[in-house]
């Protein structure tokens, strides 16, 4: 765990004092970091568009090819 002494302004620290409240956490450091974990997902992980994500859902559908062995594979990628 890391510890960082950080400055926030009033606004800021009502803030925290609220969500500290509002969802029973036991200080503003717990706040702090609920309030990191719920944006994480927003900021770090892209938004796929919906079209994409039925494309997805399509070719997961889909039943694979079966090969019994490699020589088969081979065949197949010759052939396409």
């Amino acid at each position: 765990m890391v510890q960082a002494i950080v400055n926030v302004g009033n606004h800021e620290d009502r803030v925290l004092t609220i969500v500290k409240g509002k969802y029973g956490l036991r200080n503003k450091s717990d706040a702090i970091n609920f309030v990191i974990n719920q944006f994480e997902e927003e900021l770090l992980e892209p938004h796929l568009r919906p079209e994409y994500v039925e494309k997805l859902q399509r070719i997961k559908k889909q039943k694979g090819i079966k090969f019994k062995n490699i020589n088969e594979l081979r065949k197949h990628i010759e052939n396409a």
